[in-house]
C-alpha cells in the first residue's frame, strides 16, 4: 500500500526551543527547519514548500526585522505562490501588517499560541491546494486552446506537439524547420501562447517578403531623418515585441549582411535603430522558421554558421503532410466543415473513394494545398458528398514507407482504415463497423487499442 506524502511546512526560526516545540506541534506535516535566511532560501529551492512560518527577527540582526523582511522577499521571488505566515513580537505589529501588503499570507504574534497558529497554517495549506488546482486547470485550458487549432492525430504530429509543450515555457531560441505549407506559423503561435510571455505581443515578420534594404529598418526601426521619407522616429518589430516573442519567418532568406546585426542583438540583447547611436535593450524571445536546408545555405556561404547555432538552441522539425499517417483525412474533414458553413453548402462529407485519394496523394504543397483543394471542391460541387472528381487531384501512390517493422505497419494500416471509416460515417460507429466488415464490439476494441477517439 502506497504511503501518502505529508505536505511540507518550512519553519524559519532561530530559537531552538521554539523550533522543537513547533516541530512537535505540526506532526501532521513534513516539517523542515531553517535558522537563517540562507538556509531558508535553500530549502525553498530544494523542496518548494507550500506554506512557511517566518520569524522576522533572524540573525545576524535578530533585534530588527530587516533580515526577516529580506527573507520574505527572497521566498516570494523564488516561489510567488508560497503562503508565508509571519511570526513577530507584540512591538512589531505595524511591521507585520506591512508584510501583508508585501505578499505575506498572514501573521501571528509572539508568544505563539499553538492552536491559533495551527488554524492559520491549516487554512494556508487549504488555500494553497485550491490555487494549485486552479493553476493546473488554467494551464490545461491554455494548452487545449493553443494546440487545439493544430489538427491531426498521427504519431508524427503527436511527437511534435509533445516537444512544443516541453519547450514552450523556456526562453531558449527555437528554430522551426519544415516544407512550405506545413504549419510552421501555427507552431510558433502555440509556443508563444503556452509560454509565460503569452500576455505580451507575438510579432511576426516574413524575411522573404521584404526587400533586404528595407528589412533592417523593419526589424530595428529608424530615427527621424535616417533616410529620405523618415519623417519621424519609428520603432521596429523588435521593440514592438518587447516582453513577448519575435517570430522571424523564413529566416533562411535573410540577407547575409543583416545576419551579423541580428547575431549581435541575440548575443547582447541590445541594438541601435537605423540612423541612431543609442543602444536599446529589449527583453524578447526569438523563434525562427525556414523551409530551406540551413546546412546547404551555410556551405554555400549564404547563412552564418554562428547565427545558426544561436537561433537553433532547440529545433522542431515539422513532417510534411505525406508523412503524417491519416492526417490528410482529418484535415480535409475539418476544412470541409469550415468552408461548407462559410458557403452555406449542403455538403456533409467525403466518399470513401475521396478519402482514399486524399491519403494516396503526395501533397507537395502540404496543408496549404489541401486547404485550397477542399475549398475549391466545396464551391464547385453540386452533391452532398465530395467525390474524387470534385477534388480534381490524381493519386501519386508515392508516399514513402514509414517502417519495415511488420507490427508497426499493420497498426498503421488498421489506424488508417478505422479513421477513414469513422470519417466517412461522420463518427457513427455502427456504420463504420459495417463499412469495415466487423462488429461494433470489435471496432470499439480496435479504437481503444489504437487510442482513436470518435
Amino acid at each position: 500500500m502506497a504511503t501518502i506524502e505529508k505536505p511540507i511546512l518550512l519553519i524559519v526560526e532561530d530559537d531552538e526551543g521554539l523550533q522543537n516545540q513547533l516541530r512537535w506541534s505540526f506532526d501532521e506535516y513534513k516539517v523542515l527547519v531553517a535558522g537563517d535566511r540562507a538556509t531558508a532560501l535553500d530549502a525553498i529551492d530544494r523542496h518548494q514548500p507550500a506554506v512557511v512560518t517566518l520569524d522576522l527577527g533572524l540573525p545576524p540582526d535578530p533585534a530588527n526585522a530587516s533580515e526577516g523582511l529580506a527573507t520574505l522577499q527572497g521566498i516570494l521571488k523564488r516561489q510567488p505562490f508560497t503562503k508565508v505566515i509571519v511570526v513577530t513580537g507584540n512591538d512589531d505589529r505595524a511591521v507585520a501588517l506591512d508584510t501583508i501588503g508585501n505578499g505575506a499570507y498572514d501573521f501571528c504574534q509572539k508568544p505563539v499560541d499553538i492552536d491559533t497558529l495551527k488554524l492559520i497554517v491549516s487554512r494556508a495549506f487549504h488555500l494553497a491546494e485550491l490555487e494549485a488546482e486552479n493553476r493546473a486547470l488554467q494551464k490545461k485550458q491554455q494548452q487545449a486552446g493553443a494546440l487545439g487549432q493544430i489538427i491531426g492525430a498521427s504519431p508524427q504530429l503527436t511527437k511534435v506537439l509533445q516537444t512544443v509543450e516541453k519547450v514552450a515555457d523556456s526562453d531558449a531560441s527555437i528554430l522551426i524547420l519544415g516544407e512550405s505549407g506545413t504549419g510552421k506559423e501555427l507552431i510558433a503561435q502555440s509556443l508563444h501562447q503556452l509560454s509565460q510571455r503569452h500576455s505580451a505581443p507575438l510579432v511576426a515578420i516574413n524575411c522573404a517578403a521584404i526587400p533586404g534594404e528595407l528589412l533592417e529598418s523593419e526589424l530595428f526601426g529608424y530615427e527621424k531623418g535616417a533616410f529620405t521619407g523618415a519623417v519621424k522616429t519609428t520603432p521596429g518589430k523588435i521593440e514592438q515585441a518587447r516582453g513577448g516573442t519575435l517570430f522571424l519567418d523564413e529566416i533562411g532568406d535573410m540577407p547575409i549582411s543583416l545576419q551579423a546585426k541580428i547575431l549581435r542583438f541575440l548575443e547582447q540583447r541590445v541594438f541601435e535603430r537605423v540612423g541612431g547611436r543609442d543602444e536599446i535593450a529589449v527583453d524578447v524571445r526569438i523563434i525562427c522558421a525556414t523551409h530551406q536546408n540551413i546546412a546547404t545555405l551555410i556551405s554555400d556561404h549564404l547563412f552564418r554558421e554562428d547565427l545558426y547555432y544561436r537561433i537553433g538552441e532547440i529545433e522542431i522539425l515539422i513532417p510534411p503532410l505525406r508523412e503524417r499517417t491519416g492526417d490528410s483525412s482529418l484535415l480535409a474533414k475539418a476544412f470541409l466543415e469550415q468552408f461548407a458553413k462559410q458557403q452555406n453548402s449542403q455538403i456533409k462529407g467525403l466518399t470513401t473513394e475521396a478519402l482514399d485519394l486524399l491519403e494516396s496523394y503526395s501533397w507537395p504543397g502540404n496543408i496549404r494545398e489541401l486547404k485550397n483543394t477542399i475549398k475549391r471542391a466545396v464551391i464547385m460541387s453540386d452533391g452532398t458528398l465530395l467525390s474524387p472528381a470534385d477534388l480534381n487531384i490524381e493519386s501519386t501512390n508515392d508516399a514513402p514507407v514509414q517502417t519495415t517493422d511488420l507490427k508497426q505497419a499493420r497498426a498503421a494500416a488498421e489506424r488508417q482504415a478505422v479513421e477513414k471509416a469513422l470519417l466517412a460515417s461522420t463518427g457513427n460507429v455502427a456504420s463504420a463497423a459495417k463499412m469495415l466488415g466487423i462488429t461494433r464490439p470489435t471496432l470499439y476494441a480496435l479504437m481503444e487499442r489504437l487510442k482513436i477517439k470518435k
